[in-house]
């Protein structure tokens, strides 16, 4: 007696179909959901760090889980430490991610004049840098009329830029700031080139996206044709796969 196996019709097959063509989306955009989402530097106010056309990859994941649609936290696990490049909602345009550095804690007073950034009375240290140009990291941002320092935050030590000529009235004016709670007080670390939360005020908890830690493309320019690309005769291959720290 043989056993003839039945034919499977049309029908039979389009679930199998549909699964093999929507599991590579879905494991695609929950990734990207829960875990990492890249994004282009589109400014100067992260120089020296960061520069425009940086390709960097931002933790998702490290402070908790978002919804996929809108602001808040559906869990949250971890907080923000002093000293994290983050990526969040501008608050007056949710449409728009900025990117800054953590300065500020719920509950910290931030006294700001100039050069000089008090945390909780306590005068952040600057330790100004003699030959930025010799540094790789530097070559496409160095200015010669800009100044940069070494500075330490929390537990990083990263670097910041002031360009005198750049520095408005405002930027001048001695400030003090009270961080709300579920909040948090950002900084640009190109200091006289970056809109932040020394003009806009606290950061909500609920916009933040991520941490950014790596830059895993970077070019000078983009392809005319296609803006969104970097063109490869521009690249600086001395910063791929960088971390930020």
């Amino acid at each position: 007696m043989s056993l003839i196996r039945p034919k499977k019709g049309k029908q039979g097959r389009w679930p199998y179909a549909l699964l093999l063509f929507f599991f590579p989306l879905i494991l695609f955009f929950s990734f990207r959901w829960l875990v990492i989402e890249t994004f282009v530097i589109p400014s100067e106010s992260m120089v020296p760090n960061l520069f425009i056309h940086d390709h960097i990859l931002v933790q998702k994941y490290v402070y908790g889980i978002k919804p996929m649609m809108g602001d808040g936290w559906l869990i949250n696990w971890s907080e923000p430490k002093r000293g994290d490049v983050v990526v969040f909602r501008y608050p007056d345009n949710r449409d728009v991610f900025f990117i800054k550095r953590l300065v500020g804690l719920p509950g910290d007073k931030i006294e700001v004049k100039g050069m000089n950034v008090k945390v909780n009375g306590e005068l952040l240290d600057l330790k100004p840098i003699e030959n930025p140009v010799q540094d790789i990291s530097f070559r496409v941002a160095f200015q010669p009329d800009a100044q940069y320092y070494s500075e330490k935050l929390g537990d990083t030590d990263h670097f910041v830029r002031f360009e005198g000529n750049s520095a408005s009235d405002f930027e001048m004016e001695a400030k003090t700031f009270e961080v709300a709670p579920n909040s948090y007080f950002v900084m640009g670390d190109n200091r006289y080139n970056s809109q932040d939360s020394r003009f806009w005020g606290n950061l909500p908890k609920d916009l933040l996206v991520g941490r950014a830690r790596y830059i895993w493309f970077s070019c000078e320019k983009m392809l005319e044709a296609a803006p969104y690309i970097c063109d490869p005769l521009s690249l600086r291959l001395e910063r791929l796969f960088k971390t930020i720290n």
